[in-house]
């Protein structure tokens, strides 16, 4: 199995299960607001990311390291951006919207897989997928409300965002956090009350992506803009959202 990636291939899921941290470390859209007693949830880890859209200049160096630290085939993303432009001249604006695996706490995926291929880690929250195990029956990829999961040309088998589980069980943090030059990606333990992104949730007005889903995605963001151009368009308001990546559908 080639979840967590290391010098000699790792092949079997109950490997990557027992490997345990060396420290505890169109979209729509609601604004969550936490007290700083709510940091704790339970006391499983949950690693998440926090991204801070008042500090990204949409520049995908993001999405640039995660295909190269994954080797993701042409045209196939694991991490990817969207732009955002909206309103009339003058008044308009363009921002981002960088877009990845949630690792939600429901995970929709999980549920649908016929062959247990893909399962939510109890070390750490992450959402992994045995590429061994998976059919690429594709239940998955219609199951996850955030477009995040493909089918990758090379293996067959399902593949996305692992926030890069080969980095995090080493204690370092994910290629998209370490490449962010506008540092507006935070990364760590949402349910320990001592770290950097629990305490930032905390106190920040923060969104996730189509929280109606009942996912509970681990994907937190701040200022982000979730305006969705066919919503936009039957209201007469113009709003375009772009993105790099080969399938243009958004969910």
């Amino acid at each position: 199995m080639n979840d967590v990636k290391t010098s000699t291939p790792v092949a079997r899921r109950d490997i990557l299960k027992t490997i345990g941290l060396t420290a505890t470390v169109g979209a729509g859209a609601a604004i969550l607001s936490k007290p700083a007693s709510a940091a704790v949830t339970t006391a499983k880890p949950q690693f998440g990311m926090l991204i801070d859209l008042r500090r990204c200049i949409g520049c995908h160096a993001c999405s640039v390291s995660c295909k190269a630290e994954f080797d993701v085939p042409l045209g196939a993303t694991r991490s990817w951006v969207e732009y955002i432009e909206k309103g009339d001249y003058p008044n308009v604006s363009r921002s981002f919207l960088p877009r990845l695996c949630n690792h939600c706490s429901e995970p929709s995926c999980v549920d649908v897989c016929p062959t247990d291929a893909t399962w939510k880690r109890k070390a750490d929250g992450v959402v992994v997928v045995d590429p061994d195990i998976c059919i690429g029956c594709k239940y998955c990829l219609q199951a996850c409300p955030y477009d995040a999961r493909f089918i990758n040309p090379v293996t067959g088998a399902a593949d996305k965002c692992d926030f890069c589980l080969h980095r995090t069980i080493k204690g370092l943090e994910p290629s998209c956090v370490n490449a962010c030059m506008g540092g507006a990606r935070i990364f760590g333990d949402i349910n320990d009350p001592s770290s950097e992104i629990s305490k930032r949730i905390a106190h920040e007005p923060v969104s996730v992506l189509r929280q109606e889903q009942g996912t509970e995605p681990n994907v937190y963001y701040i200022a982000a803009d979730h305006s969705d151009e066919n919503i936009a368009k039957s209201r007469g308001r113009y709003v375009r959202v772009d993105t790099h990546r080969r399938q243009q559908e958004r969910r």
